[in-house]
Protein backbone atom coordinates (compact mmCIF):
# COMPACT_ATOMS: atom_id res chain seq x y z
CA UNK A 1 0.00 0.00 0.00
CA UNK A 2 1.53 3.39 -1.13
CA UNK A 3 0.62 6.20 2.10
CA UNK A 4 1.55 9.42 2.40
CA UNK A 5 2.47 11.13 6.01
CA UNK A 6 1.03 14.41 6.28
CA UNK A 7 3.51 17.39 7.31
CA UNK A 8 1.83 17.43 10.64
CA UNK A 9 3.15 13.38 11.42
CA UNK A 10 5.78 12.77 12.67
CA UNK A 11 8.09 11.24 9.93
CA UNK A 12 10.00 8.69 12.29
CA UNK A 13 6.43 6.99 12.06
CA UNK A 14 7.56 5.64 8.47
CA UNK A 15 10.29 2.97 10.14
CA UNK A 16 6.72 1.24 12.18
CA UNK A 17 4.95 1.34 8.64
CA UNK A 18 7.87 -0.17 6.29
CA UNK A 19 5.67 -2.76 5.09
CA UNK A 20 4.09 -0.32 2.76
CA UNK A 21 5.83 2.16 0.43
CA UNK A 22 5.92 5.36 2.62
CA UNK A 23 6.47 9.07 1.84
CA UNK A 24 5.85 12.47 3.57
CA UNK A 25 4.47 15.17 2.27
CA UNK A 26 7.58 17.12 1.48
CA UNK A 27 9.47 13.93 0.26
CA UNK A 28 6.30 13.89 -2.27
CA UNK A 29 6.70 17.47 -2.88
CA UNK A 30 3.93 18.52 -1.57
CA UNK A 31 5.72 20.76 1.16
CA UNK A 32 2.70 23.46 2.07
CA UNK A 33 0.00 22.44 0.32
CA UNK A 34 -3.27 23.11 2.46
CA UNK A 35 -6.10 19.91 2.90
CA UNK A 36 -7.67 20.21 -0.16
CA UNK A 37 -4.69 20.80 -2.48
CA UNK A 38 -2.86 18.27 -1.16
CA UNK A 39 -5.89 15.40 -0.75
CA UNK A 40 -6.32 16.52 -4.91
CA UNK A 41 -2.10 16.32 -5.55
CA UNK A 42 -2.12 12.88 -3.89
CA UNK A 43 -5.38 11.70 -5.13
CA UNK A 44 -4.28 8.57 -7.37
CA UNK A 45 -1.09 8.36 -6.54
CA UNK A 46 -0.92 7.05 -3.07
CA UNK A 47 -4.07 5.17 -1.65
CA UNK A 48 -4.07 6.37 2.24
CA UNK A 49 -3.12 9.87 3.95
CA UNK A 50 -1.92 9.62 7.52
CA UNK A 51 -2.45 12.93 9.37
CA UNK A 52 -3.46 13.78 12.63
CA UNK A 53 -5.39 16.89 11.76
CA UNK A 54 -8.77 16.36 13.73
CA UNK A 55 -10.65 19.01 11.79
CA UNK A 56 -10.05 17.25 8.31
CA UNK A 57 -13.01 15.20 8.74
CA UNK A 58 -14.90 18.10 8.91
CA UNK A 59 -13.32 20.40 6.15
CA UNK A 60 -13.11 17.80 3.22
CA UNK A 61 -15.69 15.39 1.00
CA UNK A 62 -13.08 12.84 -0.43
CA UNK A 63 -15.80 10.63 -1.75
CA UNK A 64 -15.08 11.00 -5.15
CA UNK A 65 -11.13 11.37 -4.42
CA UNK A 66 -9.09 8.02 -5.52
CA UNK A 67 -7.53 8.16 -1.93
CA UNK A 68 -8.88 7.27 1.62
CA UNK A 69 -7.57 9.06 4.43
CA UNK A 70 -6.74 8.04 7.81
CA UNK A 71 -7.09 10.15 10.87
CA UNK A 72 -5.10 9.37 14.34
CA UNK A 73 -6.16 10.88 17.69
CA UNK A 74 -3.61 10.49 19.88
CA UNK A 75 -3.10 12.44 23.21
CA UNK A 76 -0.28 14.27 21.11
CA UNK A 77 1.37 14.51 18.00
CA UNK A 78 5.01 13.14 18.77
CA UNK A 79 6.34 9.63 17.79
CA UNK A 80 5.78 8.84 21.43
CA UNK A 81 2.42 9.51 21.47
CA UNK A 82 1.78 7.71 18.09
CA UNK A 83 3.91 4.61 18.51
CA UNK A 84 1.61 2.92 20.51
CA UNK A 85 -1.06 2.60 18.11
CA UNK A 86 0.42 1.42 14.72
CA UNK A 87 -1.49 -2.33 14.98
CA UNK A 88 -4.83 0.27 15.20
CA UNK A 89 -3.44 2.22 12.46
CA UNK A 90 -2.16 -1.32 10.21
CA UNK A 91 -5.77 -2.92 11.31
CA UNK A 92 -7.60 0.56 9.71
CA UNK A 93 -5.34 0.35 6.33
CA UNK A 94 -6.41 -3.48 6.41
CA UNK A 95 -10.13 -2.13 5.32
CA UNK A 96 -9.68 1.49 4.08
CA UNK A 97 -10.73 1.89 0.44
CA UNK A 98 -11.09 5.23 -1.95
CA UNK A 99 -12.78 7.91 -0.66
CA UNK A 100 -13.26 6.80 2.76
CA UNK A 101 -12.06 8.97 5.82
CA UNK A 102 -11.91 6.53 8.95
CA UNK A 103 -10.88 8.10 12.71
CA UNK A 104 -9.00 5.60 15.02
CA UNK A 105 -8.37 6.87 18.31
CA UNK A 106 -5.67 6.10 21.05
CA UNK A 107 -6.71 5.23 24.97
CA UNK A 108 -6.55 8.35 27.14
CA UNK A 109 -4.40 7.50 30.01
Amino acid sequence: MKLLLDECVTRTLKRDLARHEVLTAIEAGFTGLKNGALLQAASGRFDVLITVDRNLEYQQNIKRLQIAVLIVVAEGITYDHLKPMVSQIEEALNSIRPGEMIRIEGSKT
